[in-house]
């Protein structure tokens, strides 16, 4: 006979999110990580080494063979969510895959691990059967999710279910998620406590709760953002369209637009052909052209591609707040505006060149790329070496005021998020490993972008595990009642 310690398994494991969440909160791998997909275990694999790895699909894998006799602390599964999503639209829902939820049921009732959570999209209460169509029959929601609860509770387990926002626990995007703690140990379900909020709330301002991380955090701003007129193949009117509706909600018509950092900008300045410098100690935003005050600032949002807009609607954010929750494609773009602060008819010049006497019909003196966004009709706007458009009685050019300084859009740059500034936004942790395997083979960005939008926000493990096994956890003190379970065997 001898002591064995309890184990850990990540079900449906993916990349590795919820892992990455267990090992930041007890310093060590989880024991076991299955999943069916080659390609998700080879990139676990490259991030979590000492783990065993079983490629397989979870149904065909006995947990009593898994656990060889072993005591299960945690058994984490995250079943797919595609077919509960209401973000699936109107296509026909597959029931094998919203039956991957009863995977708890057989782990309870073979090997009984102490604690699960299972995590899935909040419309995962709303489970039931299909219509012939493969519809959710609206006259049984929830059915079968009442069903899956009981089962779990004969089993002798205490079920609880939250509504989490990941931004709230340190994640720099404000997905949500849908949480089911089981545990059979007798001890109470713990949720964890927000560590994050909004900044203007009371419990920020109280200094309780830090702001909510930022998009702008996981920015790279060192790449390139190049302007959207000197593409080889222009951007699709819809595209531009998306942009021109941007630009008018989040930087124009907003009071407050996201200013890019003094020591960040400089790059963004570069990629528009105009050496114009900024030292960080300078104050927000001001860019001096050869000393001479012609300010300059860039500001940025971004846009977002989840589906063709109508109207004046225009998707996106301001970079002051969470990234909204991603899925598996890019759908993110850093769009940036090239800002010149107006004095009289002044539009800026390159510092290349001697300073130019401005005058009043000084337009024709401009030797940056300037750009006027219109937002009426079919127009998406107009260079300025064209005649201007129809005036009307509302304003609807690209002039700007920012704290009561006009400002006038020179140029504009576009460029799609990359896969390691949205694995940040998820909160991985930097030295995750996303673009190779095990084997050293290489991920094309596609594949990256697709495991990041699968993945488990590694915050939202963290906490959960941090909250409920304690005992577990490094830099964790020890308290009466938590302690590792052994058994004979």
């Amino acid at each position: 006979m001898k002591l064995v310690r309890e184990i850990t398994v990540d079900n449906f494991a993916g990349g590795g999110g919820a892992s990455a969440g267990y090992e930041l909160a007890t310093g060590v791998p989880v024991d076991v990580a299955i999943n069916h997909d080659p390609d998700a275990i080879r990139m676990h694999e490259v991030n979590h080494p000492e783990t065993l790895h079983l490629q397989e699909d979870v149904w065909d894998i006995d947990p009593r063979d898994v656990c060889a006799g072993r005591p299960v602390a945690l058994n984490w599964l995250s079943p797919s969510c595609t077919h509960h999503s209401i973000a699936a639209g109107g296509k026909p829902k597959n029931k094998q895959l919203r039956a991957q939820a009863w995977l708890a049921v057989r782990w309870a009732a073979t090997v009984r691990p102490r604690v699960q959570i299972l995590e899935n999209v909040k419309e995962f209460q709303s489970w039931g059967p299909l219509l012939k169509n493969g519809q959710p029959d609206p006259k049984r929601k929830g059915l079968t999710y009442k069903t899956f609860v009981n089962a779990l509770r004969r089993q002798g387990y205490d079920v609880e279910t939250r509504v989490l926002k990941a931004c709230d626990y340190g994640a720099p995007t404000g997905r949500e998620r849908f949480f089911m703690a089981m545990r059979r140990d007798g001890r109470p379900i713990v949720w964890p406590e927000p560590t994050h909020g909004a900044p203007d709330s009371p419990s920020v301002r109280s200094g309780k709760l830090k702001p909510w991380r930022t998009a702008a955090e996981i920015i790279d701003w060192s790449i390139p953002c190049p302007s959207i007129f000197e593409r080889k193949k222009p951007l699709a009117e819809n595209t531009l369209r998306r942009i021109a509706r941007g630009i008018k909600k989040f930087i124009i018509d907003n009071p407050n637009p996201y200013i890019v950092p003094p020591d960040k900008v400089v790059f963004i300045a570069r990629q528009f052909g105009q050496s114009i410098g900024h030292g960080a100690d300078e104050p927000l935003g001001t860019i001096t052209a050869g000393g001479m005050g012609k300010c300059q600032l860039v500001t940025a949002f971004l846009a977002q591609y989840h589906n063709e807009t109508t109207g004046n609607e225009a998707r996106g954010q301001t970079l002051d707040r969470p990234l909204m929750t991603l899925d598996t494609s890019n759908r993110y773009a850093l769009v940036t505006s090239h800002l010149v602060k107006l004095r009289g008819q002044n539009i800026g010049q390159p510092v290349t060149e001697p300073l130019h006497t401005i005058t009043a019909g000084g337009l024709h003196h401009a030797e940056v790329r300037a750009f006027l966004v219109a937002y009426y009709g079919s127009s998406v706007g107009q260079t300025m070496d064209s005649p201007l458009g129809t005036v009307t009685t509302h304003d609807r050019f690209g002039l700007v005021t920012i704290h009561g300084t006009p400002y006038q859009i020179v140029d504009i740059g576009m460029r799609m998020l990359e896969p390691h500034e949205l694995f940040a936004a998820q909160g991985f942790p930097p030295e995750y490993i996303i673009d190779r395997d095990a084997t050293g083979k290489r991920y094309p960005k596609s594949a990256q972008v697709a495991r990041c939008g699968n993945s488990v926000p590694p915050p939202f493990a963290e906490a959960l595990i941090r909250a409920n096994l304690p005992e577990l956890c490094k830099d964790v003190p020890y308290k009466s009642g938590h302690q590792l379970e052994l058994r004979l065997i």
